[in-house]
C-alpha cells in the first residue's frame, strides 16, 4: 500500500457522514469518510485528514467552495462524491453537470493527488426513483468516462446489492445508517487497496418483513418528518447546509 500522508474528502451529506452520529452527539457525524481515514491511519501513522463536505450542496457549490481548498492542501488522496442533490431536483441536466464535475477532477488531479470518484446508487428501489433513474444513469456514465480519462479510481455504487437492505439506510431513506457507513468505508478501502478488518459484502441477518399496514404508517410518518420539510426548504430556496461550515476544514491527525 502506498503511503498516504494527507487525505481530503469533499462532497455533500453522504461524505459529511449523515446519519452516523458519534456516541452522545446528535449533530456530529462520523460517516464512511471518517471511518476510511481510521483504516488508512492504522496503516499510515501520522495521516492528516480533512473533511470539507457539507450537507445539501450541489455540484457547482462543491466545485466552487471545496475544490479550491482541497487543491490548496496538496493531498495525496481525495474522495469526491457530488451530484446526488442535483439529481433529485426537477430539471437537472446530467450532461451539463458532468462538465462541471470534469473540471473539478482535472484540477484535483493536477495536484498529483490520487482521486476517487463515486457513481450514484441505483434509484430503482426508491419511491419515485423511476422518475430520476434515467438521468442518474446518464450522469453515472459520464462519471465513469471522466474517471477513465483522468486516471481516477471509481467506487461504483450503482450495481451494489448489499446496500439494497433497508438496514443499510437511515429512516429518512436518503442517507446511510451507521452500519451502511461502516460497510461503505470497507468498500472504499478495498478500492484503494487499504487493508481493513471486515467485509462489506457480509450477508445481512434475516429480516422480519412488516405487514402492509405497518409499511403505510411508516410512509406517512416519513412524509411528515422528512419529505414535507424538504419540500418546504425547496419552495423557499433554502438548503439543509445553509450557514454550515465543514466539520474538519484543516488536515489534522485523528
Amino acid at each position: 500500500m502506498e503511503q498516504i500522508r494527507t487525505y481530503v474528502a469533499i462532497g455533500d451529506s453522504f461524505t459529511e457522514g449523515l446519519n452516523d452520529p458519534y456516541p452522545g452527539e446528535d449533530d456530529a457525524f462520523r460517516g464512511w469518510a471518517d471511518r476510511l481515514a481510521e483504516h488508512i491511519a492504522a496503516r499510515s501513522p501520522g495521516l492528516r485528514y480533512a473533511n470539507l463536505a457539507v450537507r445539501g450542496k450541489l455540484v457547482r457549490q462543491i466545485v466552487d467552495d471545496q475544490v479550491p481548498r482541497a487543491v490548496e492542501l496538496e493531498p495525496d488522496l481525495v474522495t469526491l462524491c457530488a451530484g446526488g442533490n442535483d439529481m433529485i431536483r426537477p430539471g437537472a441536466d446530467p450532461d451539463a453537470l458532468a462538465v462541471v464535475f470534469d473540471d473539478a477532477v482535472r484540477r484535483l488531479r493536477g495536484t498529483g493527488a490520487r482521486v476517487v470518484v463515486f457513481t450514484g446508487f441505483d434509484t430503482r428501489g426508491l419511491r419515485s426513483g423511476s422518475r430520476i433513474r434515467g438521468k442518474a444513469a446518464t450522469y453515472n456514465m459520464h462519471l465513469r468516462a471522466i474517471a477513465d480519462r483522468r486516471g481516477c479510481d471509481v467506487v461504483d455504487l450503482w450495481p451494489l446489492r448489499a446496500f439494497n437492505d433497508p438496514r443499510a439506510w437511515h429512516e429518512d431513506r436518503l442517507h446511510l445508517s451507521p452500519e451502511g457507513h461502516r460497510r461503505m468505508a470497507l468498500l472504499v478501502a478495498g478500492v484503494i487497496g487499504v487493508p481493513a478488518e471486515g467485509d462489506w459484502r457480509e450477508p445481512w441477518p434475516p429480516l422480519d418483513r412488516a405487514d402492509w399496514l405497518t409499511l403505510r404508517r411508516e410512509d406517512v410518518r416519513w412524509a411528515r418528518t422528512y419529505l414535507v420539510p424538504w419540500i418546504g426548504r425547496r419552495a423557499t430556496g433554502r438548503s439543509s447546509g445553509d450557514g454550515r461550515s465543514p466539520k474538519r476544514p484543516t488536515p489534522l491527525p485523528l
